[in-house]
């Protein structure tokens, strides 16, 4: 009994599993819901408030990550970019992915109603719901704008952070989701225009499939305009200080340099250069909030 156990246990796929998690996204995710639970700490944040939120918000994320690839796993054998993934390679069954996810949805459920906060849990869960549901089963096969109107589920980890430490969700936590809500169609749309015939050939009714590439470029550009505005509001509102703004600034015309080339260019050449630095200006964007937030505590207890 003890052998069969043991060939079952070694049996397992992990690589397949772990690649279910989208382990790169997670990353971010989890970075970014870590950056919220520090800035909402004025001085020493609680450890369990960090390590169980983390962990919870961390397989949260993972679960959704999960289920996206048991509901688009016939997409995912269509496009370039996604068939080599488990499903559409045969490393797994569809219903493998299924209950992965769902069992994941469950612990991080437990984890974060036990060891954080009521709050955090339902948050957590309805950004999954909105993620791997609204988003991926409706959103995304029925309407041009499903990264606009489903990005709402990607921009909460900092605000999932946040309630973690605090158990609410104050203006400064909700202008973190607003940041990533409206950084999330310029970063995806850019990724789209490359992929635009695999999304084609999928069904899947991108922006540069239903209004081309013109009109999509221009959307870019008008996002990453409104984005560099909102990246800036956490100085004015006394969120953060001189560090935070000069990076803030910085990156945002990084970002506008790629958006406005990208207008301006016919071709399809920048469109990953700007997805590429998308994802390096929110790493670094909210690496600066970070230091900010250090940086003026450093000085208050020196200072007083």
């Amino acid at each position: 009994m003890h052998e069969k156990a043991l060939n079952m246990i070694t049996s397992i796929n992990y690589k397949s599993y772990w690649a279910l998690c989208k382990p790169k996204v997670v990353a971010l995710i989890i970075f970014t819901a870590v950056v919220g639970m520090l800035l909402a700490s004025p001085d020493d944040i609680p450890w369990h408030a960090l390590f169980f939120g983390t962990l919870g918000i961390g397989i949260g994320a993972a679960s959704g990550a999960a289920m996206n690839h048991w509901v688009d796993f016939r997409i995912d054998g269509v496009m370039a970019r996604t068939s080599n993934r488990p499903l559409p390679q045969g490393d797994l069954p569809p219903y493998a992915a299924l209950i992965f996810s769902l069992t994941l949805a469950a612990i991080s459920s437990y984890i974060l109603i036990v060891f954080v906060n009521n709050i955090t849990a339902l948050l957590t869960f309805l950004s999954l719901i909105g993620y791997a549901v609204i988003y991926t089963m409706y959103l995304k096969r029925n309407t041009p704008m499903n990264i606009v109107l489903g990005g709402a589920a990607g921009a909460a980890p900092p605000l999932l952070g946040w309630a973690a430490v605090t158990n609410e969700v104050p203006p400064e936590a909700l202008l973190l989701f607003l940041i990533i809500f409206v950084w999330t169609p310029p970063h995806f749309w850019a990724l789209a225009i490359k992929r635009r015939e695999e999304y084609r050939a999928a069904g899947i009714p991108m922006l540069p499939v239903t209004h081309g590439v013109a009109v999509t470029k221009r959307q870019i550009l008008l996002y990453t305009i409104l984005l560099v505005f909102i990246s800036v509001l956490p100085f004015f509102i006394q969120m953060s200080g001189l560090i935070y703004l000069s990076g803030a600034i910085a990156l945002g015309i990084g970002f506008l340099y790629y958006a406005i080339k990208l207008y301006r260019t016919d071709s399809d050449e920048l469109a990953m250069k700007t997805f590429g630095y998308s994802i390096f200006y929110l790493s670094l964007l909210f690496t600066f909030l970070l230091v900010d937030h250090y940086a003026r505590l450093l000085i208050r207890n020196y200072m007083f």
